[in-house]
């Protein structure tokens, strides 16, 4: 049979019927209900909330089901005319569908949106019901159609074929399901061989067998889908990969600085790939930020593990491991050049020596020996002049200090660094910080080669001031554009034309490299031997 002679049975087919009832709002920003049918003799009715008028509005969809007769073997889909997407999915937009599209027995189908807001009755072939995927069969017709019309191919549709023909149940939601029996001229549904004897229908299509569906793998990294379909498959495993890593550094309980660093550099690669192969700008923005976010989390683990980078493969440990005590080290050298008694750098020195003795309580211990270490012309005398001051109290005489040793330290007192009656005094570090910072400023003024060289106090005060003005590499400078020099004189207590000499017995000492005094500014770099006494700025 021709596609021509299947257009022409059909046309001599009668419509299928159909009805919508629908359940909208009665007025705005209210409760109420207005339940309403296609159909011309019914009436609207208002309900006051939806759940009533959704079940007002199934009953009235069943009293038609009803009161009407059942599916009619020669009626043709009721949604044929509306253009519905199974009947237009091999035409284009000005022909007419081709009717071989609709196969099984006619039904009366029930379908309706998710929303809960229309319910509509159709009679149509199973075909078509299928294709809907909140259809409910009611009814089926009799298994024999027109010659006419030629037979209808299975869809694998939903018939109720447990059902008497023509009969029709009040509850439709609980329809089943089952498939309608075959008969002779109508073949079985979709999937389902058709009995032995009964000769497959000429001039229909064959029952298509479904193809497996790919599996499709989705995920998502920062806010983004990651398409299932994306190409190179390698990336998107990776992007979902990373996505999924992600999710589950979010979930420890204790962060891996060092693991978040390699996560985000594995997200800037991917996504300036996925930038290129997709042609999105804003892929590669995500990607700078990453790259971003990978060297703020590096420099914080350096920090704190105490590590920066020298060399490719090197890692420099840092005699105060973290940002926390680098900050505290600067808070008690800015503390001393505040409160400093007496003038001149050997006084100044000795200051932050006795400073960072007692730093917490005002009191501590100290020996001969620990004074003895310092660039000291006249230790004798400077330890009076302190006394004299009222900034440091012992309990003898200077002489007896310098003489005593590790098995009997004298005791000494600052007042100022003692706490107030609140208890708080000049600092807010901790008891085990407070001896981490006076070892670090004893191995900076006691280098060994600053003490074979025989620099004086003001070079040793030079070596603390850059110690705690590096970068993490070890260049001078936040950012390697070195330091002010107005600063360090006035922290070295000394004149302007003094400081190149330091430098350059600091350059002599191997504590400094490529120093140069240009522009008012000291720039260079640390040495690399002394890296581990550099306590970096943020």
């Amino acid at each position: 049979m021709t596609v021509e002679g299947t257009v022409s049975g059909l046309e001599e087919r009668v419509a299928g019927r159909a009805w919508t009832v629908r359940l909208d709002a009665a007025d705005r920003g209210g409760a109420t209900v207005r339940v309403s049918c296609s159909r011309p003799a019914c009436t609207p009715q208002v309900l006051p909330t939806a759940a009533a008028g959704r079940t007002a509005a199934v009953a009235h969809l069943a009293t038609h089901l009803r009161a009407a007769s059942g599916p009619r073997p020669e009626a043709y889909c009721a949604c044929r005319a509306e253009e519905c997407h199974t009947h237009v999915r091999d035409a284009g937009p000005r022909e007419r569908a081709v009717p071989s599209r609709c196969g099984g027995p006619v039904v009366m189908a029930v379908i309706n949106d998710r929303q809960g807001r229309w319910w509509r009755a159709l009679e149509c072939c199973a075909r078509c019901a299928a294709a809907h995927s909140s259809a409910k069969i009611v009814a089926t017709a009799p298994a024999t159609a027109p010659a006419a019309a030629g037979p209808h191919p299975a869809a694998g549709a939903r018939a109720g074929a447990d059902r008497p023909a023509g009969a029709i149940g009040p509850h439709f939601s609980h329809a089943p399901s089952s498939a309608a029996p075959a008969t002779q001229g109508v073949p079985a549904p979709q999937g389902v061989p058709a009995p032995q004897g009964v000769p497959a229908p000429q001039g229909v299509p064959a029952p298509r067998t479904p193809k497996p569906r790919r599996s499709r793998r989705y995920g998502k990294i920062a806010q983004r889908i990651v398409p299932h379909d994306l190409h190179p498959v390698a990336l998107r495993d990776e992007l979902i990969e990373l996505g999924d890593l992600f999710r589950a550094y979010q979930q420890r309980p204790e962060p891996d600085l060092a693991e978040l660093a390699d996560l985000h550099s594995r997200k800037a690669k991917a996504f300036r790939i996925w930038a290129e192969v997709s042609g999105v700008t804003e892929l590669v923005l995500e990607a700078r930020r990453a790259e971003q976010a990978a060297d703020a989390a590096l420099l914080q683990h350096q920090q704190r593990t105490g590590q920066s980078p020298v060399g490719e493969g090197e890692v420099t440990n840092r005699l105060l491991p973290g940002l926390t005590q680098w900050e505290h080290a600067r808070t008690v050298l800015a503390h001393v050049a505040e409160h400093t008694p007496l003038p001149g750098p050997e006084a100044r020195l000795m200051a932050v020596m006795l400073t960072l003795r007692s730093a917490l309580t005002g009191t501590g211990n100290l020996v001969g020996q620990d004074v003895r270490g310092l660039p000291l012309t006249e230790p004798e005398e400077l330890i009076g002049r302190l006394v004299d001051s009222g900034w440091l109290s012992i309990p003898g005489t200077a002489d007896d200090l310098l003489e005593s040793r590790p098995e009997s330290p004298t005791p000494i007192t600052i007042p100022s660094l003692m706490p107030d009656d609140d208890g708080q005094g000049p600092f807010d570090f901790g008891r085990k910080t407070r001896p981490k910072l006076s070892g670090w400023a004893q191995r900076v003024v006691g280098d060994k080669k600053l003490r074979k060289k025989k620099t004086g106090a003001a070079t040793r005060l030079l070596a603390l001031a850059l110690a705690v003005r590096t970068s993490t590499d070890g260049r001078l400078g936040a950012d390697g554009e070195g330091i002010d020099v107005a600063a360090l004189t006035s922290w070295c207590a000394v004149e302007p034309d003094e400081l190149e000499p330091l430098v350059e017995q600091l350059t002599a000492a191997d504590w400094l490299a490529e120093a140069a005094v240009t522009d008012g500014r000291l720039t260079g770099r640390l040495a690399e031997r002394v890296l581990q006494v550099s306590c970096p700025l943020p």
